[in-house]
């Protein structure tokens, strides 16, 4: 398995404010990590500034061999960034068929397979952003992130705010992209172990640092663990 993803020495925020800190981190082609930890302890704020909506102070971040540091989003994306952002940040005055061909790039993915992987989306491809429910919206920021073809996914808590039915149908689709279809995926989530179950490793940060990496499965077997780290155990 070859390396997709180096981040070393990573300090990053918001203006001046510096929220990460040394963060250093790996990750293989094809492989999905669960970036786990309590509220504001930096989660988000790294998905961010992989995507560069953030401002990087040291370190580096490498993907596929290109350095990332100094590009904006758009380059990154071209780099092979595919990001979800917790907003979604779809354009709710476009269709969802307009949101899709919008942003497309030539690859595996298109308009036509987020259909079948989305049969909601499928059925209201004709419909506004503002006419979609919050599943089909999230459904619809999952699809556009992907026929943009990216190596990584992001994904900033995708599962939040979701109704039961509408988190099993998005945890199928994702256990799809990753492990069916062997996109490299880093995912935000407030539900520890729906992810565990999808990932291969998993780090928890902490006040901006790392303080843990484990295989995924092997945490997903530890309560204790996960009690002390995040104060959850389920």
């Amino acid at each position: 398995m070859s390396e997709l993803l180096r981040i070393e020495n990573l300090s990053a925020g918001y203006g001046e404010a510096v929220v990460l800190h040394d963060v250093a981190l790996a990750l293989g082609e094809g492989q999905t990590l669960a970036l786990l930890g309590r509220n504001g302890t930096g989660k988000t704020t790294l998905i961010n500034t992989l995507a560069g909506a953030t401002r990087q102070h040291g370190g580096t971040i490498t993907l596929g061999g290109v350095a990332l540091n100094k590009l904006p989003p758009h380059l990154r994306a071209a780099a092979g960034i595919g990001w979800v952002p917790q907003e979604r940040n779809i354009f709710k005055s476009l269709t969802v068929n307009e949101n899709l061909t919008a942003v497309e790039r030539p690859g595996k993915w298109n308009a036509r397979r987020v259909y079948e992987m989305f049969p909601r989306l499928a059925e209201r491809k004709g419909n506004l952003g503002t006419q979609l429910s919050g599943g089909e919206q999230q459904m619809l920021a999952v699809g556009r992130a992907l026929v943009v073809n990216p190596s990584l996914l992001l994904l900033d808590e995708p599962l939040e705010g979701l109704a039961p039915i509408i988190v099993e149908e998005l945890l199928r689709a994702i256990r799809r992209i990753t492990q069916g279809e062997g996109l490299a995926a880093i995912i935000v989530e407030q539900h520890p172990q729906a992810i565990l179950a999808i990932s291969d490793s998993a780090v928890v940060l902490d006040h901006g640092t790392v303080v843990h990496t484990a295989e995924a499965a092997v945490l997903k077997t530890q309560p204790e663990v996960l009690e002390r780290l995040l104060g959850v155990a389920r």
